[in-house]
Formats: structure tokens, C-alpha cells, sequence
């Protein structure tokens, strides 16, 4: 594994002979030992963040992306209200799913870009920095993960395993949540594939000496309302102000209870979050990385409303069209590097167990012109069922696995 990561970033290994090791892992996977090696290996190709100074209770949060997945944005601010350490180190949004530095790069004059220095001494003053990850750090995932997108071994657990671990162990935070995502809306098409690749990340980070829990969540319907960079961040604010949607409040605050736990905090974040203690830690961010103090991000102009045509209950809302047709506004990328319009999005009127009659918005639409919405309008429509009767709503966490017991007070 080492040479197969070495000869990688040195370019010694031909694409040719990567592309048919990529494929021959895909097809017949591989051991947590091998997996374990190449972590290993992977983390080991570039420089490591070194949070010594900052003591040991640090915690990283890594969602593994949903539409409408703001997580971060309110689970981290409140854990570092309750006396967490959050190095948080974030990626940009692809395809469907949103990326959190894109969501804060819409609030006007914030950067996401921070020296390792800058990063630390945040940290250390607010409690919490949310930035990009440096070039040199992982430079073999940046390799393998660009030859995986045109070979079609993206969906490889253990590949993406090590992806997303590596990245977390060079972060260097003594304990690391991870937000497992399944169902439409997410890479993992089921709870039992979720439940896969949690279980192999949480035995890579266990194996590497840091405290790991894994949460798994549900992504068929958007998560909140809101989806599309400006808007999310509106809706975080709603949450940590004590308001806002049921389902988003109840991952946020699973997510910062766990890292709380990690941390070896025993706090209860939802009364907390009713309180609004996470959302003066959430200004402090901004202000730290340039922003300035409520002022809100731009937003596109309404530009149309998608409206039932049939009475009864909504029954699913599918998050992935949801998602691309956000990306059709411009939204998000298709490919890394194409630019994004932080004010579009789609904030959902209807979500599954509402009851609609006929002409009850289901979604609005913000976009740059009533053409770019109306465009999107009949996606969108078959995004919506409803049926006669209310549905059978599950709660969106379906399971959790750790590596630390959970203490209780």
C-alpha cells in the first residue's frame, strides 16, 4: 500500500495500472488490514495538523453529504457553546450534495482559506474554525479520487473509507463524528450500506488511536427546508435561534451531543439550543474568518412556486431531484471547479406527513429569472407523492456505532 500511494503521488505509477488496481479493489474489496494500510499510507503523503496545544478535547464532524445537510453550521457552533474544541476541516459541494464551505462563503467577506497558525489560535479563542483543507495535506486522495471519477470506482466502501478518514486522521482531532447518510438523497443507497461504511471508519479510526462514533441518518427527503448555499445558512440561523424545523433540530443535536461525549462533556445540547447558545459562537466564527455580525447572505429573488395539483398527505419527497434541480439553477457543480451561485435554492412548503390541497405550495423556487424556475418546475413536480392518508414518519437517526462508550451523568 505504501508503494502503490508513493508511486501515486510521484507519478511513477502509470494511470493505466491505478485505474485497474481501483477496479480490481471494486471488485473484490478489501481486508480492514489492507484498508487500515492504506489509510495509513494515504495520511503519511502529505503534512499532518498537529492539535497538541489545543488538549484533548478536540472533535471533528464529518457528514458524508445529503441535500439540505447544514448540519455543521449548528452542531458545531452549539458544541463549542458547551466547551468543545472544534479544528473543523471542510469540503466543497459536488454534484447533489451541498458543501459547507460553499454554504459559508456565501456570508459576505468570510474566508474559508486559513494559515495552520490562524486555524490553532481560532480555535483556541472562539472555540471552533471551519476552514479548507491545505493543499499538501493528502495529496494521494486528490490522485486517486480524480482517476475513481472517470473509472467508476467511486462507490468502493473501503476506497471511500480511507478517503474520508485519511482526511479526518491528518486533521489531527483526538475524536471525529461521523453523519452517515442513506436513501436518495445520499452516496449510500441503504441503511445496510450505510451501516458498512460507518462500521469500517470507525475500526480505521479506532485503529489509529482516536475516539469515533458513527451516527446514521436518513437523506430520502431533503433534510430542513432549505436547499441551496444562502438559504441554508438562513435556515441554520432560524435553528440556532431556538426555532426551525423538527427534523434538522433533531440530527443537529444528536451530532453535537455525540461530540460532546467524545469530548468527555456531559452536556445536554437541546436545551442549549432552545436557549440559543450556539448562535453567538456562530457570529464569532464569522467574524474571526472576515465576516461581519448578522449580516445576512444575499438571497436570489422568488421566481416561482411549484403548487398541488391533488389533495391529501405528502408521502415522500425525493431528495435527489430535489438536489439536482438545484444544481440545474447553478446551484452547485457538476465538476470541480465550476462555479457556484450561492443565492439559488428550492425551500420546501410540503414535507412528508403534510396534508396539501389543491393548489398549496409544495416548494418555492429562488432563482435568477422566472425562465431558469420554470424550467425546473416539472422536476421538481415529480419530486412530490401524495396519497390519501398520512404517512408512517420514521425519525431520521436509524443507528449509531462507536468505538468510546457513551458516559452517561
Amino acid at each position: 500500500m505504501e508503494a502503490i500511494v508513493a508511486g501515486a503521488v510521484a507519478g511513477t505509477i502509470p494511470d493505466y495500472q491505478l485505474a485497474a488496481w481501483l477496479m480490481a479493489v471494486t471488485c473484490r474489496g478489501m481486508t480492514p488490514a489492507e484498508t487500515s494500510a492504506l489509510t495509513a499510507a494515504m495520511v503519511a503523503s502529505g503534512e499532518t495538523l498537529s492539535l497538541g496545544r489545543l488538549g484533548q478535547a478536540t472533535v471533528d464532524k464529518h457528514s458524508t453529504g445529503g441535500v439540505g445537510d447544514k448540519v455543521t453550521l449548528i452542531a458545531c457552533p452549539l458544541a463549542a457553546a458547551l466547551g468543545v474544541r472544534v479544528p473543523k476541516l471542510s469540503g466543497r459541494g459536488l454534484a447533489h450534495t451541498g458543501g459547507t464551505l460553499d454554504k459559508l462563503e456565501s456570508l459576505p467577506g468570510l474566508t474559508v482559506d486559513l494559515e495552520p497558525e490562524r486555524f490553532l489560535r481560532q480555535v483556541e479563542q472562539v472555540g471552533i474554525a471551519i476552514a479548507a483543507q491545505s493543499e499538501r495535506m493528502v495529496p494521494a486522495d486528490r490522485v486517486l479520487y480524480a482517476l475513481r471519477d472517470v473509472t467508476g470506482t467511486v462507490p468502493s466502501v473501503p476506497l471511500i473509507a480511507s478517503s474520508v478518514m485519511s482526511k479526518k486522521l491528518a486533521a489531527g482531532a483526538a475524536g471525529i463524528v461521523l453523519d452517515v447518510k442513506f436513501g436518495r438523497g445520499a452516496f449510500m443507497p441503504t441503511l445496510e450500506a450505510a451501516h458498512q461504511l460507518a462500521s469500517l471508519m470507525v475500526e480505521l479510526g479506532s485503529l489509529a488511536g482516536r475516539r469515533v462514533t458513527a451516527l446514521l441518518t436518513a437523506m430520502e427527503a431533503p433534510l430542513g427546508r432549505a436547499v441551496g448555499n444562502a438559504l441554508e445558512v438562513r435556515e441554520a440561523l432560524g435553528v440556532l435561534e431556538g426555532q426551525g424545523d423538527p427534523d434538522l433540530r433533531e440530527v443537529s443535536v444528536s451530532v453535537a451531543a455525540e461530540m460532546c461525549a467524545l469530548a468527555g462533556i456531559l452536556a445536554d445540547p437541546a436545551p442549549a439550543l432552545a436557549a440559543g447558545a450556539g448562535l453567538d459562537r456562530f457570529w464569532a466564527l464569522v467574524e474571526a474568518q472576515g465576516g461581519r455580525r448578522r449580516v445576512l447572505p444575499e438571497v436570489a429573488p422568488e421566481a416561482g412556486v411549484v403548487a398541488a395539483l391533488e389533495e391529501g398527505w405528502v408521502q415522500t419527497v425525493d431528495a435527489l431531484a430535489v438536489g439536482n434541480a438545484v444544481l440545474d439553477l447553478g446551484g452547485g457543480r457538476r465538476r470541480k471547479g465550476d462555479p457556484v451561485d450561492h443565492g439559488v435554492g428550492v425551500v420546501v412548503e410540503a414535507r412528508p406527513g403534510a396534508e396539501v390541497r389543491w393548489g398549496d405550495p409544495l416548494c418555492r423556487i429562488y432563482a435568477r429569472s422566472p425562465g431558469a424556475a420554470a424550467a425546473i418546475e416539472p422536476a421538481l413536480r415529480g419530486a412530490w407523492t401524495v396519497g390519501p392518508e398520512p404517512p408512517a414518519l420514521s425519525p431520521h437517526v436509524r443507528g449509531r456505532l462507536t468505538s468510546t462508550p457513551f458516559p452517561r451523568a
